[in-house]
């Protein structure tokens, strides 16, 4: 988004140190404001904060860390974390980086629609309990990386209330759907985590670098969080006037509120509910496309993924042929239809299968890209069904 541009440039020239609030507290409440917008689309209180960092990785990364201040002594080896087979490696990885073994991050089995398990989480967390383990986080989805499934949150909500545990969503591809109806109903009980993480440089169109960590309790967040030395400036000790080094893992960085702000402020925060609103539309419309096509060519196409918000899967199946056979077909699909150069999709593994993902997610997206992306989808995939040898 232009806007989004010009702020960088803004922020660079001005190039002030936004981590501390009495450095440049008008900046620094810029960035509080843009928090507490999100805040409120997300249903937290008047006791919720949090920072922009450069992405969900150091987000997650930080609530991972909060979670462990919250409820673990200085011993990690015994803690255990829980989330679905779906979950981005994201989390695992700021899970290792923030000292928790690799092996006591469990992954629980999800189901026929990639949503956890909840009668295999509760089985695992119990037998983890009886074996001498410690459970202290649990994740939730609001949009999956592979197919966009949102699992259960109110019903993880209960879990974590039962056995104790911090309730982390991860929403940085799905969360910015709360400002639509549909994806406010698909994203329910988002409001009773404990922490969720968002990025703006997906939901809302922003530049790389652009993301963003709530917390329920912004106490806890500084509690994980606050240093000081000496050397530093004075801080406010105000948790109103916010001292970001103190609430996050960075102290010197770029100032990304800017670039949230001015395109807000500039066309509404409806223009972005609408062009949201748009993807969902668009998803659901590819979908019933491909339904026909799955009857054209009788089955020889498989939906693999619904979409839960604005993420489908799909690939090519020939019923007499090998798995890996199949999965070499549906590679050579996308290959074909990414030799277009009009159209970019990506491939997954779903339940040990190859399949072809769509993403809609660019404001630039419309009905007419969607109409040539299935035209071209529609050609590569006959084109590649009657080369194949059964």
């Amino acid at each position: 988004i232009p806007e989004a541009a010009i702020a960088d440039l803004i922020a660079s020239v001005t190039n002030r140190f936004i981590t501390v609030w009495n450095a440049t507290p008008k900046l620094a409440q810029i960035e509080a404001t843009v928090i507490r917008w999100f805040c409120d689309m997300v249903g937290y209180g008047d006791g919720a904060g949090g920072c922009l960092t450069s992405g969900g990785s150091i987000a997650s990364q930080s609530a991972i860390v909060t979670a462990r201040t919250k409820l673990l002594h200085s011993d990690f080896s015994k803690a255990t974390i829980y989330a679905s087979d779906q979950t981005h490696h994201c989390l695992a990885k700021s899970a290792f980086l923030a000292g928790i073994p690799r092996e006591n991050f469990r992954y629980i089995p999800s189901d026929q629609e990639c949503r956890i398990e909840l009668a295999l989480l509760r089985e695992r967390i119990e037998q983890d309990i009886i074996e001498g383990w410690f459970p202290f986080l649990l994740i939730g989805n609001a949009g999956t990386t592979n197919t966009g499934a949102v699992d259960d949150l109110v019903s993880l909500r209960e879990v974590a209330n039962e056995f104790r545990l911090w309730f982390h969503v991860d929403a940085a591809y799905g969360g910015f759907f709360c400002l639509t109806e549909r994806g406010s109903q698909k994203l329910h009980g988002i409001s009773t985590s404990d922490s969720v993480v968002l990025d703006p440089h997906k939901g809302l169109f922003l530049p790389y670098g652009t993301g963003c960590l709530l917390v329920q309790d912004i106490v806890n967040l500084q509690e994980s969080h606050s240093f000081n030395s000496h050397y530093m400036p004075q801080m406010t000790g105000d948790l109103q006037r916010t001292d970001f080094c103190n609430i996050s893992p960075e102290l010197s960085r770029a100032n990304r509120s800017l670039r949230l702000w001015l395109p807000i402020k500039r066309h509404g925060i409806g223009t972005f509910k609408r062009l949201l609103d748009e993807k969902l539309d668009l998803a659901e419309w590819a979908v019933n496309r491909l339904g026909e096509l799955k009857e054209k060519w009788r089955d020889a196409l498989e939906i693999v993924a619904t979409p839960q918000l604005s993420i489908l899967a799909v690939r090519l199946v020939k019923k007499n042929f090998p798995a890996d056979s199949n999965d070499a077909m549906n590679h050579r699909w996308l290959e074909e239809i990414n030799n277009s150069g009009r159209v970019m999709l990506s491939g997954t593994t779903i339940r040990n299968q190859f399949v072809i993902r769509l993403c809609i997610l660019s404001f630039r997206t419309h009905m007419d890209r969607m109409q040539e992306c299935l035209e071209i989808m529609e050609e590569t995939g006959k084109y590649v069904l009657d080369s194949q040898v059964s």
